[in-house]
């Protein structure tokens, strides 16, 4: 997750990270509070890797479209970039494809991380079966309090630069955008139109779960994007809205 952590700064630096307004990034990680699962669990979810190491999540939209996070993909080039599925091991299994180009939603803001989403194509079709599956996109947002649960290969803990090897996912709740944006919680105002939160105390996404699937309803609701730290009380977990999206995602989709 895009997280951010004083102390992270220096990492941020290295990896030339983009830094939201005032607050610093740490990149790249695991599911805080979760529990190891396998990828039959959640065939929707690929591992997104630069130069060979996990960097990011995404879902499969389609057999050539993965879905995720804009933030994922600045500063680099497709050449660099291969994505992962069907394996509940992002260094191992499945099938490792190439990628062919991308393309970030022209209104995304590293400063304000609004509208942090962004489609990837392959340079060959993944074969659908019980560990590769698309998911839907959501087209109106959960409502305040559903169920869901985030996966991804991100750090356990805020501020750790190891990442699990396997799966890992937990279960949270939605926080509407509204009562995100409330006093009950530490953004304010920092919480935009395109986004949504997700919260279970001691429960979170964290660095490297970034542009991974916040799943409810067996529909794709949202996609990790930043918060600070990682399971931070009275910080939720901030997603990428996309049901606000959805229209971008299926117009990119056909044109990346």
């Amino acid at each position: 997750m895009f997280k951010f952590v004083i102390l992270l700064s220096a990492l941020a630096c290295a990896l030339g990270a983009t830094v939201p307004e005032g607050m610093l990034p740490q990149l790249d990680g695991r599911i805080v509070g979760g529990a190891a699962t396998t990828i039959s669990s959640f065939p929707w979810q690929i591992s997104l890797q630069r130069s060979g190491s996990h960097s990011c999540g995404g879902s499969v939209y389609s057999s050539k479209i993965i879905v995720t996070a804009a933030h994922c993909l600045q500063s680099v080039s497709a050449s660099v970039l291969k994505v992962r599925a069907g394996s509940s091991y992002w260094n191992s299994g499945g099938t490792l494809v190439s990628v062919a180009a991308f393309k970030n939603h022209e209104g995304y803001n590293s400063k304000t991380m609004v509208n942090d989403i962004a489609v990837i194509r392959l340079s060959s079709s993944l074969t659908m079966s019980s560990t590769i599956k698309a998911i839907g996109l959501a087209s109106t947002a959960p409502a305040n309090g559903a169920s869901a649960s985030v996966s991804g290969w991100g750090t356990q803990t805020s501020g750790s630069s190891s990442i699990p090897s396997q799966l890992r996912y937990v279960d949270v709740k939605i926080v509407g955008r509204t009562q995100c944006a409330s006093s009950t919680y530490g953004y304010g105002s920092e919480i935009k139109a395109s986004m949504i939160c997700a919260y279970t105390v001691g429960k979170d996404a964290c660095q490297g779960d970034s542009g991974g699937p916040l799943v409810s309803g067996g529909v794709l609701v949202g996609v990790v994007s930043w918060g600070y730290g990682c399971a931070y009380t009275n910080y939720p977990g901030v997603y990428a809205d996309v049901a606000a999206l959805r229209s971008w995602v299926v117009s990119a989709a056909s044109s990346v």
